[in-house]
């Protein structure tokens, strides 16, 4: 077994394993609690089953046998604290009843503690608001079901009930769950429509991100073009599956990154020639992304629900600004 270890600067430690003759056989679940000390073996499955653990470049399950000369890629995702003190942050509440609730989350505030971060988070405001949430996901985590990025803005089903939690990430996994998203994006998409079928995994050259690398986690955004303008498009995006940073990195795979994404963002912001409008896109203070709906079954009633958000103050004024 050869541990590399990933760039200091990761969010989360990255491990590359190299298996050996004498583990050949092994379990997936067991060769890591072998090789990593102080990670207990239920933990590591949790990060087998999130699809934090590759193997030779594939999602893997933790039954899975291990060869000779396998590569195994680990994101050491931490778990979060067993408790927190839960704060009096106001929320957007879109609907609410005994089993979900349905937020609409701003930018610049993270879904759950994680490290380093330990106040300030929708989880955090979650535990103020609401006496009931599943702790399905953790206890630090309640009712959380699926997140989104610190700088998106836009709506998130929360889950109260246990059962409720279980059904909506069934639903999540069999990519049952509508939600879509709209993005303005740098340069003009020809396409009215596209579909981007690109895995996704670390970028390789630099693991503080993630990118289109072959062998990764099957990724899939479904592209439509709302609204054209002089140097900008502005989109819809479907995603059918909600890997890491998926519409970033997808758009700017395709030459189109969203604007105000100082990530993925290749300096475009700054090649507005517009000295107004480059302004607009410094003082946003995020990128131009945002979860506009949000469709799923009711996990007791099975009726089907959808919402919508619309967009933010900022982001309006942006638009108009372009529109101007």
């Amino acid at each position: 077994m050869n541990p590399r270890p990933p760039d200091s600067t990761s969010e989360n430690e990255v491990l590359t394993l190299r298996a050996n003759a004498e583990d050949a056989g092994s379990r997936l679940d067991a060769f890591l609690t072998e090789h990593l000390n102080g990670w207990s073996r239920a933990r590591l499955q949790r990060l087998i089953e999130n699809e934090d653990v590759l193997l030779n470049g594939k999602i893997a399950k933790p039954s899975q046998r291990v060869r000779p000369n396998d590569e195994i890629e680990v994101e050491l995702v931490p778990s979060s604290p067993a408790s927190f003190t839960p704060e009096p942050i106001p929320l957007e509440i879109i609907h609410e009843d005994e089993e979900i609730v349905v937020v609409n989350k701003p930018a610049g505030i993270v879904v759950h503690p994680a490290a380093g971060i330990h106040s300030g988070t929708l989880a955090n405001a979650l535990a103020y608001h609401f006496r009931q949430l599943s702790t399905r996901s953790g206890a630090g985590r309640p009712g959380i079901v699926h997140r989104l990025d610190k700088d998106t803005s836009g709506l998130l089903v929360v889950a109260k009930t246990e059962l409720a939690h279980e059904i909506l990430a069934d639903q999540f996994r069999a990519r049952e769950v509508f939600k879509s998203y709209v993005a303005l994006v740098h340069g003009i998409v020809k396409k009215t429509s596209e579909r981007i079928e690109e895995p996704i995994a670390r970028d390789p050259r630099n693991r503080t991100r993630m990118a289109v690398v072959r062998g990764g986690r099957s990724a899939l955004s479904i592209v439509r073009v709302r609204r054209s303008y002089e140097r900008f498009t502005l989109v819809d995006v479907e995603l059918k599956t909600g890997r890491t940073h998926q519409i970033r990195v997808h758009l700017a795979w395709l030459k189109h990154p969203v604007v105000g994404d100082d990530v993925y963002g290749a300096g475009r912001d700054g090649e507005v020639p517009d000295p107004k409008l480059r302004a607009g896109i410094r003082s946003l203070g995020r990128q131009f992304l945002h979860a506009e709906q949000l469709g799923f079954r009711h996990p007791r009633t099975d009726e089907a629900m959808h919402f919508s958000a619309a967009l933010p103050v900022e982001l309006g004024r942006l638009i108009e600004a372009i529109e101007s």
